[in-house]
């Protein structure tokens, strides 16, 4: 077992988290007791949905389809959770659930800030914010106009043929002799971790590493396990750019080191916030979006032949996967009152953006609950929206459509294993094994 994996198990040991069997989960939309609400706070709407973000584990085929709760049966518009959620929300939110309200609130920056966001560097007691996330336009816009050009469709372009030879080296492993394989650890945590690492400039050595440090910060809910692994990258991030500036080789770390902002040389704690924000980001969505695409045709050989035999839909397909299997929920805190869903809302507040909800908001999108390849227009929140819009959005589709358009010309037709591998959690955790056969 690798050290990887070893680290898994461990998590969920001291997280008391273990396996719910899918017959024990039980959504629940009633109101429930909280101590210490908040005066502007009414009572009637405060929830427990701890189920809504990701942390229960389901064999749906459809793992958001519990979400469809929103939108009948009179759910609040707007709901209030008076416990921590994971991330960076230390005291209750308000939960949005709507798309037109989810759009009000990323749109609003002014309103609506992301001060404090993914911000678990401050658990190590660094003060530097995720950069460009953890920026209030206008001055967001200065860091992304210093690495926009990275991401951009040209960028990835040329990154195309290489990212397509790595695919094949890994399915030639996943493929080669076996009839068999785990999808999800053989092939999907490793490609795009792959990829990162060599825009970055950092070595492929430290893919096992950055994974065991990035399983521990972002999905441990113990501060024993967080920080040592928070602390090793932190340290790792900062030796690493020392030997940037030294040597100055290829990847975009070299760039950014020497990089201006506002017509001045970048600091060394706006650089940190770069490189560790990039780092969060870099190591998780596509590998669990890519698992979870991979398993969705596992389910449905009528769909993965379609994509077989019309590979010029895969990328309007990657569209519909993007929007029916969502990963992250955004935080924002309230800069000043305001009123949210016909809700008077406190400067103070933070506000969670259920977008695995909204993407399926039945006034958006026509059967939202259907997976629709060719679905037009489709306009997600899975990579966020308004001026924090994902910075990496680009190269996350083109990862997405390589995976596909690379390995279903190779693979057989496939289905999941047995049926332990239909277990999901609909959330960043997402699918960390799929056993698939053909």
């Amino acid at each position: 077992m690798t050290d990887f994996r070893k680290s898994l198990l461990l998590d969920r040991v001291l997280n008391n988290e273990g396996y719910l069997m899918v017959t024990d989960f039980k959504p629940n939309m009633d109101a429930v007791p909280a101590d210490n609400l908040p005066d502007h706070v009414p009572a009637e709407l405060v929830r427990d949905l701890n189920w809504a973000f990701g942390y229960v584990p389901v064999d749906y085929d459809e793992p958001y389809r519990e979400t469809e709760r929103f939108f009948k049966g009179g759910a609040p518009r707007i709901m209030y959770v008076p416990k921590a959620v994971r991330g960076q929300v230390s005291k209750g939110a308000w939960v949005v659930t709507h798309y037109d309200d989810i759009t009000h609130v990323y749109q609003d920056a002014e309103t609506f800030s992301t001060e404090g966001t993914v911000a678990y560097q401050w658990l190590a007691g660094e003060k530097w914010p995720a950069i460009p996330l953890g920026i209030d336009p206008p001055d967001h816009m200065k860091y992304r106009k210093l690495l926009n050009p990275f991401f951009s469709p040209k960028a990835v372009d040329n990154l195309d043929g290489k990212m397509r030879r790595n695919a094949n080296l890994l399915l030639d492993t996943c493929i080669n002799g076996r009839e068999d394989c785990d999808f999800s650890y053989e092939f999907a945590r490793i490609f795009p971790v792959q990829v990162f690492l060599d825009l970055m400039g950092f070595p492929q050595d430290q893919l096992e590493p950055f994974l065991d440090w990035e399983n521990k910060v972002l999905h441990s809910m113990n501060i024993d396990i967080q920080l040592p692994a928070l602390r090793g990258i932190l340290a790792y991030l900062r030796e690493f750019i020392g030997t940037v500036r030294r040597e100055s080789p290829e990847g975009i770390t070299t760039d950014i080191v020497n990089g201006m902002v506002d017509d001045r040389p970048i600091t060394d704690d706006e650089i940190m916030g770069i490189m560790f924000f990039l780092w969060l980001g870099g190591l998780d969505t596509v590998a669990a979006t890519i698992a979870m695409m991979f398993r969705r045709i596992a389910l449905d050989h009528k769909m993965q032949q379609y994509l077989r035999e019309n590979p010029a839909k895969i990328p309007d397909a990657v569209e519909e996967f993007l929007r029916t299997q969502p990963l992250v929920n955004s935080q924002r805190l309230v800069k000043r009152d305001t009123e949210l869903a016909g809700m008077k809302v406190k400067k103070g507040d933070w506000v969670i953006c259920l977008n695995t909800a909204g993407n399926f908001d039945p006034n958006e999108f026509d059967s939202p609950r259907e997976v629709m390849l060719d679905r037009q227009p489709n306009r997600h929140f899975t990579l966020s929206g308004g001026p924090h819009r994902c910075l990496g959005s680009h190269l996350a589709r083109r990862e997405l459509r390589i995976a596909l358009e690379e390995a279903l010309p190779r693979l057989p037709m496939f289905s999941l294993k047995s049926d332990e591998d239909r277990r999901v959690h609909p959330g960043l955790m997402s699918v960390r094994n799929l056993n698939i056969a053909w």
